[in-house]
């Protein structure tokens, strides 16, 4: 089956949760250059809490440079010693790096058939990457499509518990100013996740 085969079976509601995770997950993951910002600008949102939310980005987008982000996003995640923040399951679960819930996330990624990218340096269970496989798994990019109860049960193990608390303390975090509705935006998208599949569960 092609990847465009693939794409027409995606059910639309799950195309776009995949494409708002991936988003995230690359706004996250390095400072934006100038075509994510245009891409963050042209965005449009309804009056739903996420629909204001991508909103606010939208108009912060479209007045960010590419050097006040870049500014911004070493403050927030990289600074002299470390950032304002850091994103990582194992940092917000136990207070401290490279701890069990990384291990419990490369036995999973291990069991998915998730292989580390050779040209990521940041350990697997950074926000972004997490955001990311999310995404490659609704739409089959890591061989096809998981089952939702496999998705459910990643999420809770691995995202919904810290997830958002990370975006609330991005939302709010003093560095923050293009990253501020990106925090509020991620922060609702978990928020709609999280009661979806509490939905689906059995």
């Amino acid at each position: 089956m092609t990847s465009a085969e693939l794409e027409t079976r995606i059910a639309e509601e799950d195309r776009l949760r995949a494409d708002l995770y991936d988003f995230l997950g690359r706004l996250l993951a390095a400072p934006p250059d100038q075509a994510l910002l245009d891409k963050s600008a042209a965005l449009s949102g309804d009056e739903s809490e996420l629909g204001r939310a991508i909103r606010a980005l939208s108009r912060v987008a479209s007045a960010t440079t590419p050097q006040a982000a870049e500014s911004e996003y070493t403050a927030l995640f990289i600074g002299v010693g470390r950032g304002e923040l850091l994103p990582y399951t194992s940092y917000y679960l136990t207070g401290f790096l490279n701890e069990k819930p990384l291990a419990a996330l490369r036995d999973d990624m291990r069991m998915l058939g998730i292989g580390r990218s050779p040209d990521v340096y940041e350990p697997e269970d950074h926000i972004a990457s997490l955001l990311e496989m999310m995404a490659g798994m609704i739409t089959g990019r890591f061989g096809k499509p998981v089952s939702i109860d496999r998705s459910r049960e990643f999420f809770d193990k691995h995202i919904g518990p810290w997830a958002g608390h990370f975006f609330t303390d991005l939302e709010g975090a003093k560095n923050s100013v293009f990253y501020a509705p990106v925090g509020s935006a991620g922060r609702v998208f978990m928020e709609i996740e999280k009661e979806a599949f509490q939905m689906t569960a059995g």
